[in-house]
């Protein structure tokens, strides 16, 4: 097993603060809000995307006393919190460590963990022994203090979910064989390990990561060299386990929206939650089992177990509300940036547009970008919207391919069919 770095007492990053080793990493956490044209933004990490109906209490409480009441799920199950006050950082991390979503100052950036969301709940093995030992073993670890607010973990319970979201350090529960198997950057060969061990073998990894990239150095895997990177999986492998070739699945297929055994599912419009959706979740969640599951696609898993009689009343609350609960919605698959006026370098209220365009469901994923940075874009397949001082320029993604893109203009019908062309 490699051997794990150092530790020594870390000093935790204040608002505003800069990690060590990152330098411009200016990945907002909760300790260190973004200035956004809208206010200051929080991003609350939340490992595996779980919570329980009491933390998901405190994020409304959060957002309504220093926001502007609305939470913005991302495309790493987190939750965003946007409005808030530039002052507003020590109440806002007390009242988050009271409920158990902060704790460690010096890590809250680095607790950048995906799960399956619906591990466990359909014939699937649970990761949920996985998920707390790698939280607290990321916690732990004075190393781990310096990843970069971008560094990703998945857990993937074997359905190749999130194991296709491109993570730092992936682990895939192997099934009858009960190792798991460990994946580094997008590597198609991966390490068998125990499973027992999992969560130790990937910290180690991510330690392994940062001593090769240096100081400062590489923000995630697929920035270091080639050259670097295939040492790295090399010098993990040598310690890790046997290899395994195990190509890494390339477009992600998310829980659709609806029932999954006695488990319900909603999707959120855009990723943007009112309160009365909030407590709606919330108060759902609480009458069933009392857990919710944030998924990478911008929804929410409620695990329940939701008794079949009640089923239908439920999600027809939940839709009722706005939330997206059968895949036949012209909302799935629709996702934006949070786009002009929140997002000063938006070239256009892409929300609006995306909105204005939504029409019959179509076969890809597309996604609204008010600028070429593309913030919480998806992985995998999917149409590509950019707003340029030109248009909208289009084009279809296949992982790391894209095919040559269409300009298209401002005018709202002819980019609602253009869309609708590429997404069928």
């Amino acid at each position: 097993m490699l051997a794990a770095m150092p530790d020594s007492a870390p000093s935790p990053l204040s608002a505003g603060g800069v990690s060590p080793r990152t330098g411009g990493d200016a990945c907002p956490g909760t300790l260190r809000l973004h200035r956004a044209d809208d206010g200051a933004l929080a991003r609350v990490r939340i490992p595996g995307g779980v919570l329980s109906a009491d933390q998901a209490d405190a994020l409304l409480t959060a957002a309504a006393r220093f926001g502007d009441g609305e939470l913005h799920l991302t495309s790493r199950g987190n939750v965003q919190l946007r409005g808030l006050g530039t002052e507003c950082g020590g109440e806002l991390a007390g009242l988050l460590t009271d409920a158990g979503l902060l704790p460690s100052a010096a890590h809250e950036r680095a607790r950048n963990i995906v799960a399956s969301p619906l591990a466990g709940l359909d014939g699937s093995g649970g990761l949920g022994v996985w998920l707390t030992e790698l939280d607290r073993l990321v916690c732990g670890s004075a190393a781990a203090a310096t990843l970069s607010g971008r560094f990703l973990f998945a857990l993937d319970d074997g359905r190749g979910d999130v194991d296709a979201l491109g993570a730092d350090v992936t682990l895939i529960a192997e099934g009858p064989s009960g190792a798991a198997l460990l994946r580094i950057g997008a590597a198609d060969e991966v390490f068998r390990v125990p499973a027992t061990d999992a969560p130790r073998a990937a910290l180690l990894a991510a330690e392994e990561f940062l001593r090769a990239a240096g100081d400062p150095g590489a923000w995630r895997v697929k920035d270091l060299p080639d050259d670097v990177r295939a040492e790295l999986v090399r010098t993990i492998g040598s310690a890790a386990g046997p290899t395994v070739h195990h190509p890494r699945p390339r477009t992600a297929t998310p829980p659709a929206p609806g029932t999954h055994g006695s488990a319900i599912t909603a999707d959120v419009p855009m990723g943007r939650l009112t309160p009365a959706q909030w407590r709606l979740l919330t108060d759902t969640a609480r009458r069933y089992g009392g857990e919710l599951r944030l998924t990478p696609w911008r929804g929410i898993v409620i695990p329940g177990p939701v008794p079949r009689p009640e089923v239908v009343e439920a999600l027809r609350t939940l839709s009722e509300s706005g939330l997206i609960t059968a895949p036949d919605s012209p909302w799935t698959g629709v996702g934006a940036c949070i786009g002009h006026p929140g997002c000063a370098k938006s070239l256009s209220d892409v929300r609006a547009e995306a909105g204005a365009a939504v029409g019959p469901p179509g076969r890809l994923p597309v996604y609204w970008s008010g600028c070429e940075r593309r913030c919480g874009h998806p992985h995998g397949e999917w149409i590509d919207v950019v707003v340029t001082p030109d248009g909208h320029r289009i084009s279809h993604v296949r992982g790391e391919r894209r095919d040559p893109p269409a300009t298209v203009g401002n005018d709202p019908a002819a980019l609602a069919a253009a869309v609708a062309a590429a997404r069928a």
